[in-house]
This record gives structure tokens, sequence and C-alpha cells, in this order.
């Protein structure tokens, strides 16, 4: 590129860089990463780019794609393309460009990180609560349940006593778009159940309907429920880590890999679309292969 198409690029990135500084009042940080993008960008898309009047979507889109396809991951993507966004956008303001050619182009989609699931024997840990403490039978019900049943943190906290069915082992839950589903829980949930029932009289008052209720003898909160695993958690010694939402992608995680039953784990959650339990849920390969294997009539491997 000769020096002149170069000088006339700079000049525009400086102009920009300074915008930033003294008009918009960003962080030097963010003044740093868009000239670095931006100078990136320019050096890139050299052969094209005698001026920045000559940018076209077509640059943009080869210029992400070819960082895509060097590894860089989605997250910095989506921040070079933030830059030249801004850049472009404040092209478009001084009358350099007639449209922002950054606009029409897609963001890469961002992996939605999956949730920590619990392994089978921190969860024993977890639940082997020996206290016969209103409270402590309470709590354990509550772990007992959530990972008996996979329920989402507002549903559990919304049960009505006259919800759960003791005898026939199920639960019945108004969840997302007031959809109602029935869930199945095993014995041991049945049993802490039970126990916390004995004493709630102590908590909640006659009229009260809820199923689990606090000290101050009301429901309790979704706050509450976070507060009162984060304390057994640490009590047991698994740290502070320990959130409802785990319990409920462990119930999903350990369902998965014993059954391989997507849609009926799909049912269990409560999810409207099949996509989201794949998402949300994960088997390890072996699993995986090993389902392949009895399953697809051309799959037979050599011993």
């Amino acid at each position: 590129m000769s020096s002149k198409p170069a000088a006339a690029l700079e000049h525009w990135i400086q102009r920009f860089l300074d915008y930033l500084r003294y008009e918009r009042v960003s962080s030097p940080h963010t003044c740093k990463n868009y000239q670095r993008t931006l100078n990136h960008f320019s050096i890139e898309m050299a052969e094209h780019l005698p001026d920045w009047q000559a940018l076209k979507p077509s640059y943009i889109r080869e210029y992400i794609s070819e960082l895509s396809f060097q590894g860089l991951a989605a997250s910095s993507l989506n921040l070079r393309l933030s830059a030249l966004r801004s850049f472009c956008r404040f092209l478009l303001r001084e009358g350099v460009l007639q449209s922002n050619p950054a606009d029409g182009v897609q963001a890469p989609k961002q992996a939605k990180p999956l949730p920590k699931n619990m392994d089978v024997d921190e969860l024993n840990q977890l639940l082997d609560i020996q206290d016969d403490d209103p409270l402590a039978l309470r709590d354990k019900a509550i772990f007992e349940l959530f990972y008996a049943s996979g329920l989402r943190l507002a549903e559990l906290v919304s049960l009505d006593m006259v919800m759960v069915d003791l005898r026939e082992q199920e639960v019945r839950v108004t969840g997302k778009g007031n959809k109602t589903r029935i869930v199945p829980f095993g014995k041991q949930a049945r049993d802490a159940i039970k126990a916390w029932i004995k004493v709630r009289g102590e908590l909640a008052p006659a009229d009260e309907s809820a199923l689990f209720v606090s000290q101050r003898r009301q429901r309790m909160s979704p706050r509450s429920v976070e507060a009162r695993l984060k304390l057994w958690a640490k009590i047991q010694g698994l740290g502070d880590n320990v959130h409802p939402h785990k319990l409920r992608h462990s119930f999903a995680t350990h369902m998965l890999e014993s059954s391989g039953d997507l849609r009926a784990v799909q049912e269990l959650l409560g999810h409207a679309n099949l996509s989201t339990t794949q998402v949300y849920t994960h088997l390890d390969f072996n699993h995986l292969a090993e389902v392949y294997d009895k399953a697809h009539p051309r799959a037979k491997r050599k011993e």
C-alpha cells in the first residue's frame, strides 16, 4: 500500500480515537482496543482500501471470517466487530461514508456456557444432613426435591401443600407459560418431605398453603433458598459455589447419562423446545458412543 492511502486511513483512525477520548470520554482500555482493531483491520484490508470511502460490508465479513478461521473466540470476534461498527458510525457522522457497512454484518453466535453439574458423590455429601432441627429438615427436603425432580427455583418456592402427592410420589408444577406438568420424585425425597411436614406446623400458620415456609412464617423466597443452599454447601464441605440451578442441571445430566432419553428429560424439565434441553444438558462422549453402538444398524465396530 502506498504511503498516501495509508496516511488517509491513519488520519481517520486518529480522528476517531480523539473523538473517543475527548468527546465520548471513553476509557483508555477501550481506546487501546479500538485502535488495535482498526490498525489491524486496515493492514489486513490494505489491498482493497485506498481510503475509508471504499469500505464495503464484504470486506468486514471477510475480515471477521478469517479471524474466526484462525480460531479467535466468539467473544473476541464480537469485540472486533463492535469496534468496526463504532468507527463506521463515526465516519457516517463525518460524511466520509453514506451508510454503515458494518450494520449488515452478523456477529458470530457465542456458545452458551453450560452450567456445571455436581457428580453423584458431591450430591450425596450435600444431602447427608444429619440434623433434626426443623430448619435442617426443611432444607433437606428442599434439596432432595430439587435433585429428585429438576424443578426450577421459582417452581419450587411456588409449591403448595396440595400440589405434592406423597403416596404417588408426584408433584404438580406450574412452569413457564403457565403450563402445568406432573413430575415424579423418588423415595428419599418422599421421606425427606414427610419428615419436614411433621414439623412444618412449628413454622407455618394454620392458614399457610406454601409447602416450604421461612422463619417469618411465610412462603420462602428464592433468595432465601439460595442462601440456605450456599450455607449447607459450606457446612458439608463443598464450598459456596452451589446454587439451585446446579441441582437442576445435575438432575438433567444424570437422567440423560442413565437413560439417553432426551424427550423424557425435556418433559421432566418443562422445556417447550427440545433444542433447549440439548443445550442445557450434555453427555460424555463414552456414553454417546455406547448408545450409538447399540442403536445404529451399521455401527458394529471391532471388539
